[in-house]
């Protein structure tokens, strides 16, 4: 005979074993635990990794050698990740939780988030020092919007 217990183990099996997880940068619930600052600071960092990237790849470019090749396929995956984990931060924390259309200076907000988003994705197209230079740029445009702060945002 199965028993609840035995029931309830089998069913949270087959469910985390059929349902893809992802992880997502903020629960969206006003947990208040958060740091805006922090999060643009975690950014600047994705970019730092990005710069690494793109000076790798093209350090790499032009070796033929198994271990540099498979290096430059590293380089490349770390550079699509990186660049899509700012778009994510930017989508599913600042657009859904801070940004919103009651503030003054919303289109102004709209249009710095969105700055950031379209750099990250040229980033991910491109390996030019040129493209992460405008993903720092627009990335540090947001700390005007979110200075440092000593205690995390409620939400």
């Amino acid at each position: 005979m199965i028993t609840p217990a035995v029931m309830a183990i089998f069913l949270t099996a087959m469910l985390l074993t059929s349902v893809p997880q992802q992880l997502q940068a903020h629960c969206q619930i006003p947990c208040g635990i958060y740091s805006d600052n922090a999060r643009v600071v975690m950014m600047l960092e994705d970019v730092t990794t990005l710069e690494k990237s793109v000076s790798m790849l093209n350090e790499l470019v032009s070796k033929s050698d198994v271990q540099s090749r498979n290096q430059f396929s590293r380089w490349v995956t770390n550079k699509e990740s990186h660049a899509q984990k700012i778009i994510e931060t930017i989508s599913n924390y600042f657009l859904t939780q801070r940004v919103k259309p009651s503030q003054d200076d919303y289109v102004e907000r709209l249009k710095a988030h969105h700055a950031v988003i379209l750099n990250a994705m040229k980033v991910k197209q491109n390996s030019s020092a040129k493209y992460t230079d405008a993903l720092r740029v627009s990335v540090s445009a947001l700390l005007k919007y979110y200075p440092n702060a000593a205690k995390p945002h409620q939400h």
